[in-house]
């Protein structure tokens, strides 16, 4: 049930949008390198799934990756079945999930605008065992 990623995403400041770098670095248990949110415990790395996204779409068609502040946008892999301390192998990195959904204690703009945000419920949380590069096309398996 291999999957790939779509897009690495960042931003330099916490509650900017994330933007698509098409690659990163990611360093063990810190997290993408010049994200905001890296180093934040043990929600180092955060990931969506694509398919996800695209049914938010549908209320609002001008999101993209990056909109719902995900490091990395996933295509093709069964985030739903992922449970915590779960590892995965992404490109040349190693991740074991850490949490699944978060609270939103302030309602990102995707709920201001629609009512409803996934990450509380389709977020994963992952720390960096072993850092690396990731990039768009990367495969995402169970490790």
């Amino acid at each position: 049930m291999s999957g790939k990623i779509i897009a690495v995403c960042s931003a330099p400041k916490k509650g900017m949008i994330k933007h698509d770098q098409r690659e990163g670095v990611l360093i063990e248990e810190s997290g993408l390198e010049g994200d905001a949110h890296a180093g934040f415990m043990h929600r180092q790395v955060s990931l969506i799934a694509m398919e996800d996204v695209r049914t938010m779409m549908e209320k609002l068609p001008n999101l993209v990756p990056g909109s719902f502040a995900e490091n990395l946008t996933t295509e093709g892999f069964d985030l739903g079945r992922l449970k915590i301390g779960d590892r995965l192998k992404v490109g040349e990195t190693l991740l074991e999930v850490s949490q699944i959904g978060k609270e939103c204690h302030s309602h990102c703009e995707v709920f201001k605008q629609s009512g409803e945000c996934i990450m509380p419920k389709k977020g994963i949380f992952t720390r960096v065992i072993k850092g690396g590069k990731v990039k768009a096309g990367d495969t995402i398996d169970f490790a």
